[in-house]
C-alpha cells in the first residue's frame, strides 16, 4: 500500500507543472515573439527545469522570476500576454528596443511589480487601465512610444507611484490631477500635442481634449 501511494506521489510530481516551469514557458513565449539579432536570448533553453540560469533573468530563493532586464537589447516584435503570469516579477525592464503593438492588459496581473520601464519603443494603442491594479508600482515609464487615447484615471489610485513619465506619445484628453498624480509636474506629460489640463477642481472635464 505504501509503495502504491509513493508511486502516485511521484507521478503527480512528474506530471504537475511547477510555477518555475510555467514562468519559463511565459518567458519563452516572449522569445518566440521577438526578433533577437544579437542572440541576447540564446541561453533561454525551455528544456531546463526553470529559467533562473537564463541570462537577463533574476530569481528569488524559490526559483520564481523577480527581474527581467532586457533594456537596450535591440529586440523587435511584440510583447506577449504571457508576461502577466510572472506573479513575483518586480522589475520589467524592456526600454530602448523596437517593440511594437499594444501593452498587454495582462501586465496588470503582476501584483509584485515595482518598476515598469517600456520607454523608447514603438508601442501603440492605449495605456491599459488594468495597470491600476499594480499596487506596489513605484516607477512607470512609458515615454517615447506612440501610445494614444486617454490616460486612465484609474492610475491615480497607485499610491506608491513615485515616478511617472508618459511624455512624447500621442495621448489625448485631460491630465488627471487627483491621487498620486497630484505630485507630478508637466514634464511627466509633455510633448503630447492633444493632451490638455491638468484638470482643475472639476472645471475641466475628463472627457474633453480632442480624442476623436
Amino acid at each position: 500500500m505504501a509503495i502504491w501511494v509513493l508511486f502516485h506521489l511521484l507521478l503527480f510530481l512528474v506530471l504537475e507543472p511547477t510555477d518555475a516551469n510555467l514562468e519559463g514557458d511565459a518567458l519563452f513565449a516572449l522569445r518566440r515573439e521577438v526578433h533577437d539579432p544579437n542572440n541576447i536570448l540564446q541561453s533561454w533553453d525551455p528544456t531546463l527545469v526553470d529559467p533562473c540560469t537564463w541570462f537577463h533573468v533574476t530569481c528569488d530563493s524559490q526559483n520564481r522570476v523577480t527581474r527581467l532586464d532586457l533594456g537596450n537589447a535591440k529586440l523587435s516584435g511584440k510583447l506577449v500576454p504571457d508576461l502577466g503570469k510572472l506573479e513575483r516579477l518586480e522589475y520589467l525592464e524592456l526600454y530602448m528596443n523596437n517593440l511594437v503593438g499594444p501593452i498587454p492588459a495582462e501586465l496588470g496581473n503582476l501584483k509584485s511589480l515595482v518598476s515598469l520601464d517600456l520607454y523608447h519603443n514603438n508601442l501603440t494603442g492605449s495605456i491599459p487601465p488594468s495597470l491600476s491594479r499594480l499596487s506596489n508600482l513605484r516607477f512607470l515609464r512609458l515615454n517615447r512610444n506612440r501610445l494614444t487615447g486617454r490616460i486612465p484615471r484609474e492610475l491615480t489610485k497607485l499610491g506608491n507611484l513615485k515616478i511617472l513619465d508618459v511624455s512624447n506619445n500621442d495621448l489625448c484628453g485631460t491630465i488627471p490631477s487627483t491621487g498620486s498624480f497630484s505630485k507630478f509636474t508637466e514634464d511627466s506629460f509633455k510633448n503630447n500635442s492633444r493632451l490638455e489640463g491638468p484638470e482643475l477642481m472639476g472645471f475641466v472635464r475628463y472627457n474633453v481634449g480632442g480624442c476623436n
